[in-house]
């Protein structure tokens, strides 16, 4: 198992225990050796692989519908490796996704109320390079041994994680 599965399978597990519902959390990924040298008071908190990837999370992001727009908007200091986001998503099977309806409200309130909505939690996790990884768990299968991981998982996410680590413009958004 990579660093990154490792972390990303942790970060799932870490949020089981916290439990459903959720707000939607965002992680940077550093390594152990770098923080080490940056926080040598916590040194003794820290793994003993200096390539450990440590989350470490972030301030609170806004509601999900505005969480593109927020990725958008972040731009790391070269000592972050990665990134990881945990979200909470409602989803259909792909045959009903026409019935949907235009209206955000409507489209809402179809998807809170169908009876083969999903509710999910989906950890994303990636690194400066692309590299990705991902754990889905299905609420109507909570349990740590029907946890989902793959690098291909969740649609979107990963891109957006993954641009976070692109330069901006000069004159962009503040590092976090």
């Amino acid at each position: 198992m990579s660093l990154l599965e490792e972390v990303v399978r942790d970060l799932e597990r870490h949020s089981a225990q916290a439990g459903w519902d959720a707000a939607p959390r965002l992680y940077a990924l550093v390594r152990s050796g770098e923080l080490r040298r940056a926080e040598p008071g916590i040194a003794d908190q820290l793994p003993a692989d200096a390539d450990a990837l440590v989350p470490v999370e972030q301030e609170a992001l806004p509601e999900p519908d505005d969480l593109e727009k927020a990725l958008a908007a972040i731009v790391w200091p070269d000592a972050v490796d990665g990134c990881a986001l945990v979200i909470e998503r409602v989803i259909l099977p792909s045959d009903v996704e026409a019935d949907i309806p235009e209206d955000a409200a409507e489209a809402q309130e179809f998807i809170g109320s169908h009876p083969a909505r999903e509710d999910v939690r989906m950890v994303v996790g990636v690194l400066r390079d692309g590299t990705r990884a991902s754990a889905v768990r299905m609420r109507s299968h909570d349990s740590e041994n029907e946890v989902l991981t793959g690098p291909d998982l969740v649609r979107s996410i990963p891109d957006a994680l993954v641009a976070t680590f692109e330069p901006d413009e000069p004159g962009g958004a503040p590092e976090r």
